[in-house]
């Protein structure tokens, strides 16, 4: 369990977020449950300014899931090449899509384990879902969202679901799903990796990586 310093550390890191994004929301782009599920599924090792590219185009080419599972895999590999890793997309989306229209009429279930038994989907792409599309109490780590959170002080790993379990002992539940976008803005906008504007940062002396008596 989070000690009570630990709890405190990131009361004091998430108001300061708060504050420094007031208009936080998901970097990807959607429109229902459905779009939101396969552009994060297209995200995994890609940028989500590109998914983003990707999905204009492929959202109004392909609008329900049997529209994904009826295409070939060679045009869906076309479609999606630029996001990389297209081989294993394409058939995770079509698997996926396949699911959803013989077991859920077409839908995308609002429940976290069910997601995560689809085709494609780990925890993190459940929790983005869940969270963002069903507004059910959920964090998805992302690249950000572990980088910082080692960064902060939070934790001390890189294992994506003990920095999951971690947050939720440091935060109340009302703020599960906010906290990924926090830390995902601040980590592309300020604590970038290669290149941290440590000196311009507003959590600098809360951040224990750049004033070590933070913590």
């Amino acid at each position: 369990m989070a000690s009570k310093s630990e709890i405190v550390h990131a009361k004091k890191i998430f108001s300061i977020l708060k504050k420094e994004y007031p208009s936080v929301k998901p970097a990807l782009n959607y429109t229902n449950a459905f779009e939101l599920l396969i552009a994060t599924i297209l995200s995994a090792q890609c940028t989500d300014a590109r998914v983003n590219i990707v999905g204009e185009s492929l959202f109004k080419k392909y609008r329900t899931p049997e529209d994904f599972f009826k295409v070939t895999n060679e045009e869906l590999e076309k479609d999606i090449r630029s996001t990389g890793f297209y081989h294993q997309k394409a058939k995770s989306i079509k698997e996926c899509s396949k699911i959803l229209v013989e077991k859920y009429s077409g839908q995308v279930p609002a429940d976290f384990d069910a997601l995560t038994n689809l085709p494609g989907v780990g925890r993190k792409t459940a929790s983005v879902v869940a969270g963002n599309a069903f507004g059910i109490p959920a964090i998805a780590v992302d690249t950000h969202v572990k980088r910082l959170s080692n960064i902060l002080g939070f934790i001390h790993s890189d294992n994506p679901e003990k920095i999951e379990m971690k947050l939720k002992e440091l935060l109340p539940e009302g703020d599960w799903i906010n906290s990924s976008h926090y830390l995902a803005a601040h980590g592309r906008k300020v604590c970038i990796a290669r290149r941290p504007h440590c000196l311009q940062c507003v959590l600098a002396d809360e951040c224990p990586s750049f004033n070590p008596e933070s913590k």
